[in-house]
């Protein structure tokens, strides 16, 4: 493709995102490429990054078209903004390359050359700017993100625009950690250890793992370290009686049947028969033979038959999402405030749902990927208040035993972790233990 096809790809590629607000940008760039198969891979990852950075600087580059009197920009003016304000364009190589010939966008209108005239030679960053846009942080999350990190917002909103590396699990199961790091060498793929999990592996770009070797013989999972800590601190043993509530396509699901060595019995727990159909795929590659998968319907009576016989009870709750931010920027402007009281009461609901399956002395640990306190600490302090019969059992006792020699990832009684201080996407975990009768 021609350097101005690309861009014309990109512009449509944003458009499609900016027409369905509500869906998550991966999927519709996973249509948009299967409909356009004549796209060779490089050209898809120059369209990808293209669009992608757009859409990163989506909430500046709002602001900027706001202040010249622009509401809601077409996806070709954010394009453009974009390559002026991020890439340092030129407004005439900009001119250049929407030249309306084959395969290009159509020529800018005078209108819009007006426009991005006024734009070219602004910094993407101005102080003027209110904080929100400022910080590239959305206004309905300024007031929880400042609270959890006060003097240390503006390092954490940076780390949060930062490309994150790509985290992978040892599948204990088949390999150790340096048996997967050598299987990663052969197929031409450096990776090092991770600080925090004791079977993470790290890439410092993005690499194509999926078709490798190690991956399709379920010797390693794409995880994020901070994914990985969750499944470590939930502390499944061999023998053990589990139920990962919210299992989603699995993935802790997969670590946690490694802690437990195949050994007890895993129920994958999930309100759609879609992922848990995913989640089955996974774990057949994994060779996990301790886990059946469970779909929860509305008047299903398997939470009471199951009452109060589970050692461990894992809740990985549907979220904002807000701690996964530099890996789906296009989040920061599909959530909202309503979002957010919605997920709050929905987490509540189903904390209470998933806590009747906790025997006496078991264990339920509640997790989130955001880093808004009303999702996680303000989440467990109204469900303690509600349940006597459960206690904070505090990270830093627990963190001591799983991983001695190392400082806990939490200040508090709950681990915390965020993409600024631990290098991790933002994640929360909490562990409560039902009191013995």
């Amino acid at each position: 493709m021609t350097p101005a096809a690309r861009l014309s790809a990109a512009i449509d590629l944003l458009a499609a995102v900016e027409a369905s607000p509500r869906r998550p940008a991966d999927a519709i760039a996973n249509d948009f490429f299967r409909a356009r198969r004549y796209i060779g891979g490089s050209d898809r990852r120059n369209v990808s990054e293209r669009a992608w950075g757009a859409i990163r600087q989506r909430l500046r580059l709002a602001w900027h078209f706001a202040e010249l009197g622009v509401e809601n920009p077409p996806a070709r003016l954010l394009l453009a903004g974009h390559l002026l304000l991020a890439e340092g364009w030129s407004v005439d190589g900009v001119d250049q390359n929407f030249s309306g010939e084959r395969f290009a966008a159509s020529p800018l209108t005078e209108a819009e050359r007006d426009l991005l005239g006024k734009l070219a030679g602004r910094p993407l960053v101005l102080p003027r700017m209110p904080e929100g846009p400022r910080l590239n942080l959305p206004d309905w999350a300024l007031p929880g993100l400042r609270s959890r990190f006060g003097e240390s917002l503006a390092a954490e909103a940076a780390a949060m625009e930062a490309a994150a590396p790509l985290d992978l699990r040892a599948n204990l199961l088949k390999v150790d950690r340096e048996g997967a790091l050598a299987a990663l060498a052969a197929e031409g793929i450096p990776a090092t250890p991770t600080p925090l999990s004791p079977w993470g592996l790290r890439i410092a770009d993005r690499r194509p793992v999926s078709a490798t070797k190690p991956f399709l013989e379920g010797l390693i999972e794409v995880q994020d370290e901070g994914s990985q800590l969750i499944a470590l601190v939930t502390d499944a043993r061999p023998g053990m009686r589990v139920a990962d509530f919210c299992a989603g396509a699995a993935g802790k699901t997969l670590a946690l049947a490694a802690t437990m060595g195949n050994r007890g019995h895993i129920v994958a727990c999930d309100t759609s028969a879609s992922r848990l159909e995913g989640a089955g795929r996974r774990l057949r590659r994994a060779d996990v033979h301790n886990s059946e998968r469970h779909l929860l319907t509305s008047g299903d009576k398997w939470r009471k038959r199951n009452s109060q016989k589970f050692d461990r009870v894992l809740v990985d709750a549907p979220c904002t999402g807000t701690g996964t931010w530099r890996r789906n920027p296009d989040a920061r402007i599909r959530t909202n405030a309503r979002d957010l009281a919605e997920l709050v009461l929905k987490q509540a609901m189903i904390l209470e749902d998933a806590s009747e399956l906790v025997r006496p002395g078991g264990r339920l640990v509640y997790a989130t990927c955001s880093l808004l306190p009303e999702e996680d600490e303000m989440q467990m302090a109204a469900f303690l208040e509600r349940h006597e019969d459960f206690e904070a059992l505090p990270l830093p006792g627990l963190w001591a035993e799983l991983r001695p020699g190392l400082a806990a990832p939490g200040d508090g009684p709950w681990m915390a972790l965020s993409p600024a201080r631990h290098g991790t996407d933002g994640f929360f975990a909490a562990v409560l233990q039902r009191r013995p009768t």
